[in-house]
């Protein structure tokens, strides 16, 4: 995802966030995967998923009778993307000023913990 593509919409990252769990899916099969969340129209589904190929985000595979989106990244590339204008945005570019305020909101595990310290252990020394 490249600074020219747009971000995501909160719904545009819902369906993005089915498709990259599931694969290349028809409209409907997102549709049904999004209705286990919340009720939503399969046009509005529809409709918003021909924008999304308009803005760059999906692919749309024409040559079948149905037609097969998929994203146009994978989703580690378009959330490193989106946690890097995060981080830009909130932080000034301080990923430890972001990671210091998680660390504090008292929703880390012991496990997730031990995850980071161990994480932290294997990065490179500058």
């Amino acid at each position: 995802m490249t600074d020219k593509l747009p971000e995501p919409t909160k719904a545009e990252l819902e369906i993005l966030q089915v498709l990259w769990q599931m694969g290349p899916s028809t409209v409907r099969a997102v549709n049904d995967a999004l209705n286990q969340q919340r009720p939503i129209n399969y046009t509005s589904t529809l409709k918003l998923m021909q924008i999304m190929v308009e803005k760059g985000l999906l692919l749309r595979d024409e040559s079948s009778m149905k037609h097969i989106y998929r994203a146009a990244e994978a989703e580690e590339k378009t959330k490193d993307h989106l946690l890097n204008r995060f981080i830009d945005t909130m932080y000034n570019g301080s990923a430890g000023k972001l990671m210091m305020q998680l660390l504090g909101n008292q929703k880390t595990s012991g496990a997730e913990l031990e995850a980071i310290k161990e994480m932290i252990k294997k990065m490179p020394k500058e």
